[in-house]
């Protein structure tokens, strides 16, 4: 399934497309709203994520063009946070806004969302199970054994983004940037605080974990 990535900031870019293709998504890129326009008009595109402040003509006008022609979800990037400019973007034809930063599984979230609701996304995949864990993405709950798991939403997010990608080891460094966003990067403590009480609601045995695993002096990845 193909998603196509609009924004002039090289590195946000670069790490939307990182995470979509690990979620096996076919990504194409561009980096102004005349660009967006251009590749919009490939069939095969199911998706646009759009940021509003571009070069040549904004996302906004590039939302309002693509709507001449294409119904295709579009979910708006930007760093506005006024409510008029979330009018505005739903007005030129968005389904959906996401103010920066973000957190990349909320906009996966909201990517499987939109497409679920036009048809382009396979429901099967809302439920991922390794072992006696299942993690259903779509209601955002977590089951050990068939029964419910108590996480917080950034426990759910951690364990999401581990279990999407087995045996893949991920820096704390990592973790912070992915899932609480970049501002929590000097309080790296965080990741470790809440792989111990995933831990102790996921594991028979905390200490000698089955699933969350410790690389050590790497990170941590979910075991296959």
């Amino acid at each position: 399934m193909k998603i196509l990535v609009v924004d002039d900031e090289e590195l946000l870019v670069k790490g939307i497309r990182f995470n979509l293709q690990n979620d096996g998504y076919e990504v194409v890129t561009g980096t102004n709203g005349r660009e967006a326009v251009e590749l919009a008009h490939d069939p095969e595109v199911r998706l646009i994520i759009l940021d509003i402040m571009m070069p040549e003509i904004d996302g906004l006008e590039a939302c309002r063009r693509i709507r001449e022609f294409s119904d295709v979800p579009i979910i708006m990037l930007t760093a506005r946070t006024q409510d008029m400019d979330k009018l505005l973007g739903f007005e030129h034809g968005a389904d959906d806004y996401l103010t920066k930063p973000f957190n990349i599984l909320e906009l996966k979230a909201r990517i499987r969302a939109l497409l679920r609701r036009s048809g382009g996304y396979e429901t099967k995949h809302d439920r991922i199970t390794v072992g006696a864990i299942t993690v259903d993405t779509r209601e955002r709950n977590v089951y050990k054994d068939g029964v419910a798991v108590d996480l917080t939403a950034r426990e759910f997010d951690v364990v999401e983004l581990l279990i999407r990608n087995p045996n893949r080891v991920y820096s704390r460094e990592n973790l912070l940037d992915l899932i609480w966003g970049y501002e929590y990067r000097s309080d790296i403590r965080t990741v470790d605080v809440h792989i111990r009480r995933i831990r102790e609601k996921l594991e028979t045995v905390p200490a000698s974990p089955e699933y969350i695993m410790t690389k050590w002096g790497v990170g941590y990845y979910f075991k296959a």
